[in-house]
C-alpha cells in the first residue's frame, strides 16, 4: 500500500510531479510522473510491493498509459481486502468476489464504449481527446492540444500499425516546447562530411556496418620487421591500395550516398567526395537501424556482390539546423509512415519528461487506432463500473457480496483521488457524481478545471476502452496475488558446499 500511496499524488491533471534521485555515483537526477518509470526506480525489499512495480511495467508495456492508476487501484483493492480480512471473511471468498466484481465492471465498461471507426472525422476527434487527455496529466500539458496535434499526425502516418519503431524522437534543448515539431521525412543527428554535396536528389543510400579506417598503418598486434624507412611506406601504400579497392566495390553500387556505422578516415573521405557521393559516418546505432527500416534498404558489410545488397532509396537528402546543430534530413522516403518528431526546451530534464508523455500519448493513440472503441474520462468508467458493481453486490447472497461491494469502494477511490489532488473536496465531489450516475445515459465526471461535476462528453476528455480493460483486470490479478499470500518467508541463501 506505501507504493501505492507513493503514485497516488501523480493521478490525474492536477497530479504532481516526481524528483527521482539515484543512489549511483552520478546521483543522476529525473523529473517526472509516469508511474512506471518511478516505479522502476525504486529500490524494493518487499517481494508483495514487487508485483505492484511489475504491474506498472507490463501497463506500460501493453498499452503505454494508465501506469499511475493501475497501481492506485491494485492499492485501493488491497486496502479494502484488510478490512474484510479483519472481518475474518476467508481471502479466497474475497478473491471470488472480486473475480465476479473485476468481469461485471468489464462488461459494464463494454456496454458503454463508443466505436467510431466508421466516421474518419468523429474518429479522428476521438483520437484527439484522447490524446489531449493523456497529456494533460502530464509537463506538456501547457501546449497539450499542440501536442496531442503532433501525436495524432505522427500516430495516423502509422496507418494502423502499432510499431512505434519509425516515429523517431530527437531531445534538442534550446528553445521552448512550443517550438517541437513533427517532420515527415527522417532526420539523422550527424554532420556531412568536409567538401561533400550537401544536397542530393533521388538519393541512393547504401547502409553499411564495415570498417573504414585501414588507410594507415596500424602497429597495434602486429609485429612487422623492415630494413628501411622504405618498406614501411610500401606496406602504408599496399594499405591505402586495399582501401581504394574497397571503396570503388562500393562506389560500384551506382549509389551516391553511403552511411556508415563506423568511422570513415580521410582518405576514403577524399575519394567519395571526389566520386560525387555523400559519406556520413559514425551513424549512431539505433539511428542507422532506424535509416534502413525507413529507406527500405538493408545493413551492409561486405560488398563484393552489387546485386544482392538491398538499397534504401529517397527523394531527397539536405542539412538543415536546429538549433545550433546540423543535422541531415531525409525525406521522401519508401516507408511513408516515418516521421520523426524534434523535440525542444530548456533543458535536459524538460525533455526526458516531455519524451517519457508523448510516448505515453503515442502508445495509446496507436493502440486506439486497432482497437477503436472510447470512453469519456475524468472518473466516468469508474462510476459507471461502481454503480454496476454495486448492483451486482445486492443480487449476490452470502459472504461474496461483502468483497463484491469493496471492489466498487476501491473503484471509487480513483475519482476521490482525482478530486483530492486537485485540492478539492472528494467526499462532496464523489457523493454529487454518484447521484448523478443514477440518471440514464449520465455523461458527469470530476472537472478539475472548475473544481466541481462536469459534461465529460462537452469537455472532450475522453480515454482509450483498452487502457481501462487493461487496468481494471491487472489491477485486480494483482491484487489476487497478493491475497493469496498469507505470509513471506525469507529463503536462506544456499549454502556452499565443502569442496574439500
Amino acid at each position: 500500500m506505501a507504493i501505492a500511496d507513493l503514485v497516488k499524488t501523480t493521478l490525474g491533471p492536477k497530479g504532481m510531479d516526481k524528483i527521482l534521485q539515484s543512489t549511483g555515483r552520478g546521483h543522476e537526477v529525473t523529473v517526472t510522473n509516469d508511474g512506471a518509470t518511478i516505479l522502476k526506480s525504486l529500490h524494493i525489499d518487499n517481494p508483495a510491493a514487487k508485483i505492484l512495480v511489475d504491474i506498472s511495467k507490463v501497463q506500460d508495456d501493453e498499452v503505454g498509459d494508465g501506469t499511475t492508476s493501475v497501481v492506485v487501484l491494485a492499492g485501493e483493492l488491497l486496502r479494502e481486502a484488510e478490512k474484510l480480512l479483519a472481518t475474518k471473511i476467508h481471502p479466497m471468498t474475497i478473491i471470488a468476489g472480486f473475480r465476479m466484481a473485476a468481469e461485471c465492471a468489464r462488461n459494464a465498461l463494454l456496454q458503454k464504449a463508443v466505436d467510431n471507426k466508421e466516421n474518419e472525422e468523429i474518429f479522428k476527434s476521438d483520437l484527439m481527446k484522447i490524446a489531449m487527455t493523456t497529456l494533460s496529466s502530464k509537463i506538456l500539458s501547457q501546449d497539450k492540444e499542440y501536442f496531442a496535434k503532433l501525436a495524432v499526425d505522427a500516430v495516423m502516418r502509422l496507418k494502423g500499425s502499432t510499431n512505434l519503431e519509425s516515429i523517431q524522437i530527437i531531445k534538442k534543448p534550446g528553445g521552448s516546447l512550443k517550438d517541437s515539431f513533427l517532420d515527415e521525412g527522417f532526420i539523422l543527428d550527424k554532420k556531412i562530411g568536409v567538401g561533400q554535396p550537401k544536397r542530393i536528389e533521388n538519393a541512393k543510400i547504401l547502409v553499411a556496418n564495415t570498417a573504414m579506417d585501414t588507410d594507415k598503418v596500424k602497429i597495434y598486434g602486429a609485429r612487422v620487421r623492415v630494413d628501411s624507412m622504405a618498406k614501411v611506406a610500401e606496406i602504408e601504400a599496399a594499405e591505402k591500395e586495399k582501401m581504394k579497392e574497397k571503396v570503388d566495390k562500393i562506389i560500384a553500387h551506382g549509389i551516391n550516398c553511403f552511411v556508415n556505422r563506423q568511422l570513415i578516415y580521410n582518405f576514403p573521405e577524399e575519394l567519395f567526395a571526389n566520386a560525387g557521393i555523400l559519406a556520413i559516418e559514425h551513424a549512431d546505432f539505433d539511428g542507422i537501424e532506424r535509416l534502413a527500416l525507413v529507406t527500405g534498404g538493408e545493413i551492409a558489410s561486405t560488398f563484393d556482390n552489387p546485386e544482392s545488397v538491398k538499397l534504401g532509396h529517397c527523394k531527397l537528402i539536405e542539412e538543415i539546423m536546429i538549433g545550433e546543430d546540423k543535422l541531415i534530413h531525409f525525406s521522401g522516403v519508401e516507408m511513408g509512415q516515418a516521421c520523426t518528431i524534434v523535440l525542444r526546451g530548456a533543458s535536459r530534464h524538460v525533455l526526458d519528461e516531455a519524451e517519457r508523455s508523448l510516448h505515453d500519448a503515442l502508445c495509446v493513440l496507436s493502440q486506439t487506432v486497432n482497437d477503436s472503441r472510447v470512453l469519456l474520462g475524468g472518473g466516468w468508467p469508474e462510476m459507471v463500473m461502481a454503480k454496476e458493481v454495486d448492483e451486482l453486490a445486492r443480487v449476490t447472497p452470502g459472504k461474496k457480496s461483502h468483497a463484491i461491494e469493496a471492489f466498487s469502494r476501491a473503484l471509487i477511490a480513483i475519482p476521490t483521488i482525482i478530486a483530492d489532488n486537485a485540492g478539492l473536496d472528494s467526499a462532496e465531489l464523489v457523493a454529487q457524481l454518484r447521484a448523478e450516475h443514477h440518471k440514464e445515459g449520465c455523461t458527469a465526471g470530476i472537472d478539475v478545471i472548475s473544481g466541481s461535476i462536469g459534461d465529460m462528453a462537452e469537455r472532450g476528455i475522453s480515454e482509450a476502452f483498452k487502457v481501462k480493460q487493461a487496468v481494471l483486470l491487472s489491477a485486480t490479478e494483482a491484487a489476487e496475488m497478493i491475497l493469496r499470500v498469507d505470509e513471506i518467508i525469507t529463503c536462506a541463501p544456499r549454502k556452499r558446499e565443502d569442496r574439500m
